[in-house]
């Protein structure tokens, strides 16, 4: 089973790696809503992190419901990726400083010392991809010759994934 998870965590990895925002949705009240998210340079574990403001609206809609959905779209190589799990606010000075990065002082004036400067964990439970490393005259070609032949047409890699 821990073979399978590692796999797993292997090939979201290789998915998202370089892919520089994020969209994460959070639940509001029952309404969904999303916002872009710097993703940090790190391999992936099972966990996302990502830098926030601990008063900010997403850190109290996740403190009200910690279901999260982050979603990774790199158009230019057609892979998609689309993660559920659950998120936390970390207050984790040694994590901050793992991560740190001097850009974020863009939003952190006062750099790793600022006081509302938190992190924000998602655990990841599922995840769903669409990878289609074809370019984008195969992907025409592929399409015209499904229309011409009214079979469904390769639209590449999909998979559902559980961690």
């Amino acid at each position: 089973m821990e073979d399978i998870r590692q796999k797993s965590i292997v090939k979201l990895n290789d998915l998202i790696k370089g892919i520089k925002t994020a969209m994460l949705t959070t639940i509001d009240k029952g309404v969904l809503r999303s916002r872009p998210m710097q993703t940090q340079e790190f391999d992936f574990d099972g966990d996302l992190w990502f830098f926030t403001s601990s008063n900010t609206h997403k850190a109290e809609e996740i403190e009200n419901d910690n279901r999260v959905n982050v979603s990774y779209a790199a158009p230019s190589v057609n892979t998609y990726v689309s993660v559920s799990g659950t998120a936390e606010i970390v207050k984790d000075q040694a994590k901050i400083d793992e991560y740190w990065n001097d850009i974020l002082k863009a939003w952190f004036p006062e750099g790793k010392d600022s006081p509302d400067l938190v992190l924000l964990k998602v655990s990841v439970e599922q995840a769903e991809y669409w990878d289609s490393p074809s370019s984008t005259i195969v992907q025409i070609a592929g399409f015209v010759k499904a229309m011409a032949t009214g079979e469904r047409a390769d639209g590449g890699e999909h998979e559902k994934i559980n961690l």
